[in-house]
């Protein structure tokens, strides 16, 4: 029996959602190799419009993830002193959880663009990408139209029966902005959260 694999999640959970959380869980029921699911928010420094700050995304995750133990965030990227390629992140997650695989869990959205991110090529030769189809997407007609995609196909996992969501975290803060109810769109943990910091308020 081979190692047990640790999926990586990256994002930017501004904020995070019950969609984010239902992949996340979709993946550790679907897949008995897979021993836990590591939510990774990006820093700050990244160049992303309303991204709040590390330590609010960072605690928003915490409080679900505490509640769950196949679920964990990770500090890796916030608390680096500049924003960090995903192979970087995922080559130092790799030394910390030296016992397990270590995959990267992207939407489909994500794979089409992948041949033009730093380091694809050691990304997708060092690691397997575990891929989740969005909207009307089809993982296999994507792979097979790029060719930096077809000559890597090994790398990537296609996830079984994705959960298929539309819902944007930026519909969920522009609800907030408004006053209006979040209820079902995020967990309770990350709402009480929110209105105790007053965030996402215009």
């Amino acid at each position: 029996m081979g190692k047990k694999k640790i999926i990586v999640f990256g994002g930017c959970f501004n904020p995070p959602l019950n969609s984010h959380f239902s992949l996340a869980e979709q993946i550790v029921s679907e897949y008995e190799d897979v021993e836990k699911i590591i939510f990774v928010p990006v820093n700050s420094k990244y160049e992303k419009v309303d991204l709040i700050g590390n330590e609010d995304r960072y605690q928003m995750l915490k409080r679900v993830c505490d509640k769950n133990k196949k679920f964990k965030v990770s500090r890796v990227e916030i608390d680096s002193n500049r924003p960090l390629y995903t192979v970087e992140t995922l080559e130092k997650l790799q030394k910390e959880y030296s016992k397990y695989d270590i995959a990267f869990a992207t939407g489909s959205d994500n794979l089409k663009k992948l041949s033009e991110w730093k380091k694809a090529d050691e990304l997708v030769k060092n690691f397997r990408v575990f891929v989740l189809e969005r909207d009307k997407d089809n993982v296999d007609e994507i792979i097979e139209s790029d060719e930096f995609l077809k000559k890597n196909k090994e790398s990537f996992i296609k996830a079984k029966e994705s959960i298929r969501s539309n819902l944007s975290s930026t519909f969920v803060r522009d609800k907030i902005s408004k006053g209006k109810s979040i209820r079902y769109l995020t967990p309770d943990d990350v709402i009480s959260y929110i209105k105790e910091h007053n965030l996402y308020k215009k």
